[in-house]
């Protein structure tokens, strides 16, 4: 069905169903491969029945071919890139971001993405759009939030790599291991039991709340808290917890 990249649910490994796996096989982000995982994201919104997604692999960044400098440049690919990405962020799915290798650009804009990152000691991560001439995407608004302003500005400034031990130090990813399979598990096990609409509730409040005041807070906390109890999970909870 696709030829950038692999899509599998079910399985031994995926909790009879739970988990769904994207596996990045481009090097490098073209416009094939933005669309076929707008297809991806198609079915995990309107079909799937997956609680986690885990997208694994590594990323060069954009692929420069798809750009023609005898044309006139526009900004619609870059425009399609992050309606894509923010698409990924507000997924109803837990999202993991499983890398082993570079992860430049584009690729690292979708690792900041996703709600929970693991990686290789092989894994580093960059931002060089700035020294090649253009803007790093919405990292611009990401990046700061997990490494601090002083941080965001140096990686963006100078395109520095950061090794898998400086992102984990600095919250950019939340586990390392040689056993990236190992490390993806025992992610997995954390995230359990996976209360999906709990969990993207928490996520959408947390995300927001780097720009909302605290009296519209406390109004969409309130209703997603209503949401959130109205829920099989929480109504199953409430009983065991009842005896």
């Amino acid at each position: 069905m696709y030829e950038t990249l692999t899509f599998r649910e079910g399985g031994e490994d995926s909790g009879g169903g739970d988990i769904a796996f994207v596996t990045l096989k481009r090097d490098r982000i073209n416009v094939k491969q933005i669309r076929e995982l707008e297809r991806v994201c198609d079915h995990l919104e309107d079909h799937s029945t997956c609680k986690v997604v885990v997208i694994r692999g590594h990323s060069l960044g954009i692929d420069f071919a798809d750009f023609d400098p005898r044309e006139t440049l526009d900004i619609h690919g870059f425009n399609k890139w992050e309606k894509l990405v923010s698409r990924i962020e507000r997924l109803p799915k837990i999202t993991v971001a499983a890398i082993d290798g570079p992860c430049v650009g584009g690729g690292f804009q979708l690792v900041l993405a996703c709600d929970q990152r693991v990686c290789t000691p092989s894994a580093t991560f960059s931002l060089p759009e700035v020294k090649l001439g253009f803007l790093p995407g919405m990292a611009t608004f990401r990046l700061a939030k997990y490494v601090g302003l002083g941080h965001a500005k140096r990686l963006m400034l100078t395109g520095a790599a950061l090794g898998a031990e400086e992102a984990l130090r600095l919250g950019v990813v939340d586990d390392v291991s040689v056993d990236l399979d190992a490390v993806v598990s025992r992610t997995l096990i954390a995230l359990g039991p996976k209360h999906t609409v709990a969990g993207t509730l928490a996520r959408r409040l947390l995300i927001e709340s780097f720009h909302t005041e605290p009296e519209d807070a406390i109004g969409h906390f309130l209703a997603a808290q209503h949401r959130a109890i109205s829920q099989a999970a929480f109504l199953d909870t409430l009983s065991k917890e009842r005896g």
